[in-house]
């Protein structure tokens, strides 16, 4: 959602290239909107050969299958982030293990630009029952994964955590 106005002075803000990016600068006071990335986190946890995914109860992507995760808290860590939106979407307990990848997509209508953190987990407890905004939650072989995924990048994570397995039982 790029700014009209300087929220530091309310004076309009105008186009300049700065450091070879277009910026939009406040001529007035020189402050800068730097349109970074959304940062987001997302868990893959396997059991007995089968991946936990949750089915999206809204938009985007509602009713398809998405990796559990969201958006990070302003100064959240990811590791931190990935427990508490695994824990609010699926009832479970994790601790992260391994960094699968970082990510790049956009969310929403407006596509804003997102910057998603994957992490492989394992299971710690809890209690496994949908959450949040999850409408149901189930446990997929990764050689029979649902049709409908949701996002690009959530398709790339699991697209990699296949292949990783594979040439892993090789």
């Amino acid at each position: 959602m790029p700014y009209t106005f300087c929220p530091q002075c309310a004076t309009r803000l105008s186009p300049r290239t700065l450091d070879g990016v277009q910026r939009l600068v406040c001529s007035e006071c020189g402050w800068v909107f730097y349109d970074n990335s959304l940062p987001c986190v997302g868990v893959l946890a396997l059991r007995e050969g089968k991946i936990l995914l949750a089915k999206r109860a809204v938009a985007p992507f509602e009713g398809y299958w998405d990796i559990p995760g969201g958006f990070l808290e302003s100064g959240e860590h990811p590791e931190e982030g990935a427990r508490r939106e695994f824990l609010e979407e699926t009832g479970l307990h994790i601790e992260p293990t391994d960094l699968l990848g970082f990510f790049m997509d956009v969310y929403g209508e407006e596509e804003e630009p997102t910057l998603n953190i994957c992490y492989l987990a394992r299971l710690r407890g809890g209690e496994e029952k949908a959450g949040s905004d999850a409408a149901d939650i189930e446990w997929f072989p990764l050689d029979a994964l649902p049709e409908r995924i949701a996002f690009n990048w959530a398709q790339e994570a699991l697209a990699l955590l296949r292949e990783s397995i594979q040439g892993a039982d090789r």
